[in-house]
């Protein structure tokens, strides 16, 4: 019997969709609690490392995100001169082992509905335009008062909400979130025909330029610069910041540069980062993902960790006799001291662009590589 026979899960983003999926096919009843009126994946591409297409895989979503999206296995770089030259063209590594692509772009809004989709078959009963605004535990359960007045107990609460969680709140942790200086570009385009694996390029008036395939036709463009509050300015203005920032970057950005016309198509975002030292549970409200462990994108595993979290607390909850403190142990075991190598090793990138130092990407690279190619 599993430990748990209902779980509420706060927040439909990758992480929250993926544990109610996994706990619902174990026969877990399962309410997913969102804030948003509807499948809200804001954004534009996502690169999903292979780890992260193993729980894919689990989920029995993979061959359908690899259809709508663009697996590879290379990375190119390019310098910031006029023709863009090419100066390496590498094998990605195996971040999910050898039987799985290297890497997959896909396009952010497609991933979230494909989850969604596969939510509702396993029997996982949204709640959207909800929120959760009291909780209260006891040794047997959780609870659980939702802002429009409704109420519910549950074996277990998950806090999969987000970088701001209000979960986290609710239970009484602080957590110091920190902006890193860095904030992103990221605007959909077309995809060049000859453009099949990420391309980027170091250097010039940004730390990257750079392009992920996300489909046969799709891709994803972004800019890492120092980051400027860009809240002011109409979407006009930031289209125009954006275009200009493209300017001295060449090669594929040439091709596609008169196609970003719509301000719809374009985000920005700084980077932020935090990580929670263990326990990540309060006693029966337990909290996974980015409510956890954030950081910037600069080794791309911010998605696949939230995904590990979600399928190792799953296989818990529906393996473990009970939910006792031997259940939150194995959870933290299996996930902190994982977590915390992924988290620093993409801080010390981002750390080496801000300096214009010339660390070793490819070898801490692979040392991730080397570690989240096992399973969690």
């Amino acid at each position: 019997m599993p430990a748990v026979s209902n779980v509420l899960v706060v927040g439909g983003g990758l992480s929250g969709t993926a544990a109610a999926i996994l706990l619902a096919e174990a026969g877990v009843a399962v309410d997913l609690a969102e804030i948003n009126p509807a499948v809200s994946a804001l954004g534009s591409g996502i690169t999903l490392q292979g780890n992260a297409l193993r729980v894919l895989r689990q989920l029995g979503v993979l061959d359908e995100c690899t259809a709508a999206g663009y697996p590879f296995s290379k990375f190119v770089v390019r310098i910031p001169d006029q023709r863009a030259t090419v100066v390496a063209e590498m094998d990605d590594l195996p971040f999910g082992g050898p039987d799985l692509p290297s890497t997959m772009g896909m396009y952010r809004p497609n991933l979230a509905r494909i989850l969604v989709s596969r939510a509702e078959r396993a029997g996982v009963s949204f709640r959207f335009s909800t929120s959760v605004e009291a909780l209260a535990q006891d040794d047997s359960g959780v609870d659980v008062r939702f802002a429009d007045g409704s109420s519910g107990r549950y074996d277990v609460v998950v806090g999969a909400d987000g970088v701001r969680s209000s979960t986290r709140r609710l239970v009484g942790i602080d957590l110091e979130t920190r902006p890193l200086g860095m904030g992103a570009w990221r605007m959909v385009g077309p995809r060049p025909a000859d453009l099949v694996s990420t391309q980027a390029i170091f250097g010039g008036p940004c730390y990257i330029a750079g392009v992920t395939p996300t489909s046969e036709t799709g891709a994803y463009w972004f800019l890492v610069e120092p980051v400027r509050d860009r809240t002011a300015q109409t979407p006009a203005e930031r289209l125009a910041d954006f275009l200009d920032a493209t300017r001295p970057y060449h090669g594929p950005w040439d091709e596609v540069r008169d196609s970003f016309t719509d301000p719809a198509d374009l985000h920005y975002t700084g980077f932020e980062a935090h990580l929670l030292d263990p326990p990540w549970n309060r006693g029966r409200v337990v909290l996974i993902g980015d409510a956890v462990h954030t950081c910037p994108p600069t080794i791309a595993q911010g998605a696949a960790i939230g995904l590990e979290d979600a399928a190792v607390l799953a296989e818990l909850l529906t393996t473990s006799p009970a939910v006792d403190d031997q259940l939150w142990t194995a959870f933290t075991t299996r996930r902190y001291a994982r977590v915390k190598t992924v988290v620093e090793a993409s801080l010390q990138v981002a750390q080496w662009n801000i300096d214009h130092v010339q660390g070793d990407v490819p070898g801490l690279t692979r040392t991730i590589a080397d570690l989240v190619s096992q399973p969690a």
